[in-house]
C-alpha cells in the first residue's frame, strides 16, 4: 500500500494555499418548520493542487455537500446557512467570492470555468441523442463565444485524446461507448475550460476494478499536468487511500475526522473511521477477519442526543449521550489532524483505546 500511495498521490507540501473553503454549511431537505438536516455545520478546505477525499456510508451527506457547494442542489433541498468561498487566481490578491451569494449570471460564468463537477451516472449525464463531439463543443461554445466551430471541434478531439479516447470517437453516440469511456468523456467535458476545482461524485461506481484503476491514474496524471484541485467523493475508503492527499470522513451530515491519507489508513482516530477501514480486507500482510460496523446509519429526522455515532460505538461513555463532539485536535496533539470524538477529551475519557492510539 505504501508504494501505491507514493505512486498516485503526493501533492507538494508547499501547495497549502486554499482554493475552496466551505464554512459552517447547513443543508436541509423538505419544506415547513422541520426540514431534515442533511448537513450540520460542515467546514472543509481544499488547497491548490490537492486531492481531497470525502468518504462515508451512503446517506451521510457526501453528494449533498457537493451539490450544495456548487448550487446544484435540487428541490426540496435548501441551503440553510454557511459560505462556500472560491479563491481566484493564485497571487492575484483578490478577495474570495462566496458561490452561495453569486447572481445567476455570475454563477453561469463561474461554472465549468472555476468549478466543474463529474456526476456519478455518466450515461444519465450525457444526452443520448447527441454525438459526443457536439456535447463537448456545446460546453465550450457557451463560454467561448468568440471561438469558431473548427476551433471547438479541434478542442473536442484534443479533450478526448487527453483522457485516453481516440479523437475520431467525437462522432460516436453515448450508447456506442463503454461505461468507462463514457465516464472519461464526462471528465473531458469537466476539464474543457480548464477549471481550477474538479468535484468528482463517485466517478468509478459500477465500473470494474481494472477500469477504476485506469480512471484514477488518468485523473492523477491530469491533475499533475494541469494543476487543478480535486474533491473525490466515494464510500470506498480503500480507493481514497490510493488517490487522495487528505481524507475527510463524514457521518450523519458532519465531518468527524480529517487527516492525511496515510494517517487515516495507518492511524485512524475516530471509532467510525476505524470501523470503515476494517470493513475491507487488507491488501498486504496477514489475513484478518472483517469486523464491520454494527447497526445502521441514524435517521436524520430523529438523531440521538449527544454523539450521533454512540449507538454503534464500541467505546461509548455516559458523556456521549449528553455532549455532541466538535471537530478539533486529537488527544495526541498530532499536527494536521482533526477528530470529533469525546475519547480525545482527557477530562471525559481517562484513557484512549489502544486501537485509536497506535
Amino acid at each position: 500500500m505504501t508504494e501505491t500511495i507514493t505512486a498516485l498521490s503526493g501533492t507538494p507540501t508547499a501547495a497549502r494555499e486554499p482554493i475552496l473553503e466551505i464554512r459552517d454549511l447547513h443543508v436541509g431537505y423538505g419544506y415547513g418548520e422541520s426540514p431534515v438536516r442533511a448537513l450540520r455545520g460542515v467546514n472543509l478546505t481544499l488547497h491548490r493542487g490537492e486531492v481531497l477525499g470525502l468518504a462515508g456510508e451512503s446517506g451521510c451527506g457526501k453528494s449533498t455537500l457537493a451539490y450544495a457547494a456548487t448550487r446544484l442542489l435540487p428541490p426540496p433541498g435548501l441551503i440553510m446557512g454557511g459560505e462556500v468561498l472560491y479563491h481566484g487566481a493564485q497571487g492575484s490578491g483578490e478577495p474570495p467570492v462566496d458561490i452561495l451569494s453569486m447572481t445567476d449570471k455570475e454563477l453561469r460564468a463561474s461554472r465549468w470555468e472555476d468549478v466543474a463537477i463529474v456526476f456519478q451516472g455518466a450515461m444519465n449525464s450525457l444526452n443520448p441523442v447527441y454525438r459526443i463531439g457536439r456535447q463537448l463543443m456545446d460546453a465550450i461554445a457557451a463560454h467561448r463565444k468568440d471561438s469558431t466551430k473548427a476551433e471547438r471541434a479541434e478542442r473536442a478531439r484534443e479533450l478526448l485524446s487527453m483522457v485516453g479516447i481516440a479523437p475520431d470517437r467525437v462522432s460516436a453516440f453515448p450508447h456506442e461507448l463503454s461505461g468507462g469511456m463514457r465516464q472519461r468523456v464526462m471528465i473531458a467535458m469537466a476539464l474543457a475550460l480548464e477549471p481550477k476545482v474538479l468535484i468528482m461524485d463517485e466517478p468509478t461506481t459500477a465500473l470494474d476494478v481494472v477500469m477504476q484503476r485506469q480512471i484514477l491514474e488518468q485523473v492523477i496524471d491530469l491533475r499533475d499536468r494541469l494543476g487543478f484541485s480535486v474533491i473525490f467523493i466515494t464510500h470506498d475508503v480503500s480507493l481514497l487511500i490510493e488517490v487522495a492527499d487528505r481524507i475527510a470522513i463524514m457521518y450523519a451530515g458532519e465531518i468527524i475526522e480529517e487527516a492525511s491519507a496515510s494517517d487515516v489508513y495507518r492511524r485512524p482516530r475516530h471509532p467510525y473511521a476505524h470501523g470503515l477501514l476494517h470493513s475491507f480486507p487488507p491488501l498486504h500482510g496477514p489475513k484478518r477477519p472483517l469486523a464491520g460496523i454494527p447497526g445502521s446509519p441514524p435517521d436524520l429526522q430523529a438523531l440521538p442526543s449527544g454523539c450521533p455515532f454512540r449507538v454503534r460505538c464500541d467505546h461509548v461513555m455516559d458523556a456521549c449521550s449528553q455532549i455532541q463532539p466538535v471537530l478539533g485536535p486529537t488527544r495526541l496533539n498530532e499536527p494536521g489532524r482533526q477528530v470529533a470524538c469525546l475519547l480525545h477529551d482527557a477530562a471525559l475519557a481517562p484513557t484512549l483505546p489502544e486501537s485509536l492510539s497506535r
